[in-house]
């Protein structure tokens, strides 16, 4: 017993020191938020101090010249309507895969999860050049981009879940004269709220930090700037930077997300383990 204490106890002190670790550059950028822009150069790791203390400037600076709320209000309309794209479309595809089974629906399965496997990397210049030719580098284009990039791992999720449902309460549901659509809608999607709170909650982190699909779809040169590019677009700057105004972006952009995360995590287990069923 006194082992399995001194184990326990020593785990726990070795996790407290990894976690305080790995959260100290976010307590290091908060702190120096706070600080004047001149002393965040020389005293990165020292707190604030009367002589250094700037209040909420630097907030204050990055919302007026830096156009943060423009920034905000397209990131949250690109985050929003991904999601609620990718949530739509990809959950009617994965019942369609589960529920009609043809060689066409096992190679759109195998596509869809092949899809996860590949590089980013691969495809993005290619898809840069297609999103310039096609009009597809509007904050309306780039929804159907991150369709196209979401469907993999949505679809992969949704499809765990379906194969749990009985075919019975459909069958049930046709009987009683609801269409395949009704049937869907009205009968297998509030079946599925755990798996859609999940998804979206792991489609929105991802989009809400992505910064380098907005900047080669839609880039700097426009007014439709998402957060991620705007603390990109300061952080590349030339001449003097900003690095009081930059530490308050990031702040400011970091907080929504570790707040809506922190809100929902459980979601996201309830609803892996949903899905988590032999086919």
């Amino acid at each position: 017993m006194k082992k399995k204490k001194l184990f326990s106890a020593a785990g726990t002190g070795i996790f407290t020191i990894l976690g305080i670790v790995y959260i100290m550059p976010i307590l290091i950028v908060l702190m120096n938020s706070f600080k004047k822009k001149v002393f965040i150069n020389k005293e990165p790791f020292r707190l604030p101090t009367e002589k250094t203390w700037n209040s909420i400037e630097n907030y204050l600076t990055a919302i007026d010249k830096y156009e943060l709320l423009s920034a905000v209000g397209w990131t949250v309309f690109i985050t929003l309507g991904s999601v609620l794209v990718i949530l739509i479309c990809t959950s009617m595809c994965a019942w369609y895969i589960t529920r009609v089974k043809t060689k066409f629906t096992k190679i759109l399965y195998l596509l869809c999860v092949f899809s996860m496997v590949v590089p980013f990397q691969m495809v993005m210049f290619t898809l840069s050049l297609v999103a310039d030719r096609t009009g597809l580098n509007t904050p309306w284009g780039i929804i159907i981009i991150y369709l196209g990039f979401g469907a993999g791992l949505a679809v992969f999720m949704f499809c765990g879940f379906v194969k749990s449902i009985p075919l019975e309460i459909e069958e049930a549901a046709l009987i009683d004269g609801c269409t395949p659509l009704q049937t869907f809608f009205r009968v297998v999607l509030p079946i599925m709220k755990p798996t859609y709170i999940s998804v979206g909650i792991l489609e929105t982190m991802w989009i809400w930090n992505d910064y380098l699909l907005p900047y080669l779809v839609i880039g700097l040169s426009t007014n439709y700037k998402t957060i991620p590019v705007v603390v990109q677009y300061l952080v590349g700057s030339y001449g003097a930077k900003d690095l009081g105004a930059m530490m308050a972006l990031l702040v400011l952009s970091v907080i929504p997300i570790i707040v809506f995360y922190l809100t929902c995590q459980k979601y996201i287990i309830e609803g892996v383990v949903a899905g988590a069923v032999k086919g």
